[in-house]
């Protein structure tokens, strides 16, 4: 008779497959919970007890690390060797092995968890099976995911046991799914050690979807989760609409970002991952009119941020915009009755009232990983240095925060301008900062906007340029790191044109 040792936390379909390998001949081998789950519902069970001979001690933590066990899973079945060690010690061999762990990453997600608890939820045994019924797939089969019973089953009951590509897939599963778990053991100690940057990284994300194709169609990819957090789109609710493309999931995850800024009613409009048009009011449908209004043509085809419900009134101005996805902690139901009639539009909610974000950001390059610090750092009056003759006003100071907040989250070199809580221009990427300037003053003069404008720059100035020409749009305040050797020159400059110019001391490249 085939034996399986069975020991699970999460007991999803567990029944219905236990009373198949009985049927099929399985003598079935079990512990704590999960043998009483069994024997309570009428099924033949053997305890570990039974088997090793040995009762279970320790509150349970030594129960399954004896020689009959991990000899019944680990011996090789054409090792002579093997066979006699078995025959010597009375081991009998364990066939199946079907284990998941103890809920590690589900007791550290608590707000009111201790160390005591995480320490207990620490599985040692279970892994211990997995790896080595892994190891020993030419001859074990090893179960970690309720959803391969029923292949295992289908592949019993055609062949009389499991194929040895089944198990190899399945041992391969098994090691990803320990490493994992001791991935996510590693992060919560090295954070309650607080350690930064430890020498060995270990980082673990769950595949949440397959995509058609990565940013161009003959590319794969794939879309993974890691821990939960507000502001994600790992975690957001699709509630509407096509499926998400992987350019998709990348401009989403930047106007998340950008919206995450703002207390007020904020509305960001975003394409390739940078702003096109931004605002915030006292309502959040002053917020989205300003956002439109900054740039009605670059919006076509976009992705819409919102901190606030989308209402009714908004969902009617949102409905002949052509738009990839509304991102938004909720919309009422009228607003779902009006876009629910563009059937490709993807509409979205995501958690906005979880603060709790990444605290680092990583980027992939070829045989590396950069890690960094998430850049969070706010500009706050206190902090600022007016290095002009002019001071700013109040509603130009307040006009200066709001462009730096967004300029941190516009790609290098990046200016900004903005007025009255709208962005007038946004200039990305560009290979001197005279030409992001250009791109941004020219979108304000299209917008008839011509004086008592605010600019920010997420980095220093080193000549005077920028300042020139910003004068001839009607720019009347700067905010800008400084540190320039040349710094002199552009204060010298805004003092000759009458323009006040805030230094913050922080750079914000975002390359």
């Amino acid at each position: 008779m085939k034996r399986v040792l069975i020991s699970v936390s999460d007991k999803t379909g567990l029944l219905p497959f236990v009373e198949a390998l009985i049927r099929l001949g399985y003598e079935i081998i079990s512990t704590g919970g999960t043998r009483k789950m069994l024997s309570d519902s009428g099924l033949p069970v053997k305890g570990i007890s039974e088997i090793t001979g040995f009762p279970e001690i320790m509150d349970g933590r030594v129960k399954t690390l004896h020689p009959k066990i991990h000899g019944g899973i680990l011996s090789v079945r054409s090792n002579e060797s093997h066979q006699t060690d078995m025959r010597e010690n009375k081991i009998a061999p364990i066939d199946m092995v079907v284990v998941n762990l103890y809920p590690f990453r589900e007791t550290v997600a608590r707000e009111d968890v201790t160390l005591e608890d995480a320490i207990e939820n620490i599985d040692i045994g279970g892994p211990s099976m997995l790896r080595g019924a892994a190891k020993n797939h030419a001859f074990v089969t090893v179960l970690c995911d309720h959803a391969d019973y029923d292949l295992v089953l289908e592949e019993l009951r055609i062949h009389g046991d499991t194929t040895f590509e089944t198990r190899a897939r399945l041992a391969a599963k098994v090691f990803r799914h320990t490493a994992s778990y001791d991935a996510a053991i590693a992060d919560y100690l090295t954070q309650k050690e607080q350690r930064r940057f430890p020498e060995q990284l270990t980082l673990s994300f769950t595949r949440k979807q397959n995509l058609r194709y990565g940013e161009n169609p003959h590319q794969n990819a794939a879309f993974y989760a890691g821990k939960s957090c507000g502001y994600s789109m790992a975690w957001a609710t699709q509630i509407q609409g096509k499926e998400l493309s992987f350019n998709n999931i990348q401009d989403a995850d930047a106007a998340l970002q950008m919206v995450r800024e703002f207390s007020l009613p904020a509305a960001i409009a975003v394409k390739h991952k940078n702003p096109c048009g931004a605002g915030i009011g006292h309502s959040i449908m002053e917020a989205w009119t300003r956002a439109y209004e900054a740039d009605t043509v670059s919006i076509f085809g976009g992705i819409v941020a919102f901190n606030r419900e989308v209402t009714h009134e908004i969902a009617q101005q949102l409905k002949p915009i052509f738009l990839e996805i509304i991102l938004a902690p909720s919309f009422a139901p009228e607003a779902l009755e009006i876009l629910s009639a563009k059937k490709n539009l993807r509409l979205m909610t995501c958690d906005m009232n979880n603060k709790q974000v990444n605290s680092e950001i990583y980027t992939f390059v070829n045989g590396g990983l950069l890690v960094q610090d998430i850049d969070t750092r706010e500009e706050l009056p206190i902090d600022l240095t007016c290095v002009t003759e002019k001071q700013p006003s109040e509603t130009e100071l307040e006009d200066l925060l709001f462009a730096m907040k967004i300029c941190k989250h516009v790609k290098s070199n990046a200016i900004v301008l903005a007025k009255g809580g709208m962005t007038l221009g946004v200039g990305a990427g560009q290979m001197n900062r005279v030409g992001s300037a250009k791109i941004a003053l020219e979108n304000a003069r299209t917008l008839g906007v011509t004086k008592n404008i605010a600019l920010a720059s997420d980095a220093f100035f080193p000549f005077d340029d920028v300042v020139k020409m910003a004068a001839e749009y009607g720019v009347s305040a700067i905010i800008q790191p400084g540190g320039s050797i040349r710094d002199v020159d552009s204060i010298k400059a805004c003092n000759e044109l009458d323009i006040s110019m805030i230094f913050t001391g922080i750079r914000h490249f975002k390359h």
